[in-house]
C-alpha cells in the first residue's frame, strides 16, 4: 500500500491509519447482502420462506449459525428483524437505509 517492507514489523492498522484509510471489505459484504435480501423478500417464492425461517424441521445441534437477518438487523441499526422486513418492502426506504448504513461504515 506505502511499499513499506515486510521487515518494518508494522501491524495492518498502523499501516491503514497512515493511509488513511479504512477496512471496507465487510461492509461491501454487508451492502451485497441486503440488496439481495431486498430483491427476494419483495419476490415472495421459496427464498423468502427461507430468510424468514418460516419451514419446518429440525435444527441442527451444537451452537446455532448467525443468520444473515440477525446480521443486516445490527448492521441497520433498526433493532428487530420485524422492523427490517417491513422495511424491505417500501423499495426507496430500503435503498435509503442501506446508503446510510454503508456510509456510516459500521
Amino acid at each position: 500500500m506505502l511499499r513499506i517492507p515486510w521487515t518494518a514489523k508494522k501491524t495492518n492498522e498502523r499501516v491503514l491509519n497512515e493511509a488513511n484509510k479504512r477496512r471496507s471489505l465487510v461492509r461491501i459484504i454487508r451492502k451485497r447482502q441486503a440488496i439481495f435480501l431486498g430483491h427476494v423478500m419483495r419476490r415472495g417464492k421459496l427464498e423468502h420462506l427461507v430468510t424468514t425461517r418460516k419451514f419446518e424441521g429440525k435444527r441442527n445441534r451444537g451452537r446455532q449459525r448467525e443468520k444473515i437477518m440477525d446480521g443486516l438487523v445490527t448492521w441497520l441499526g433498526t433493532g428487530k428483524v420485524l422492523h427490517t422486513l417491513t422495511a424491505i418492502k417500501d423499495r426507496d426506504l430500503w435503498r435509503d437505509m442501506i446508503a446510510n448504513a454503508y456510509k456510516q461504515g459500521t
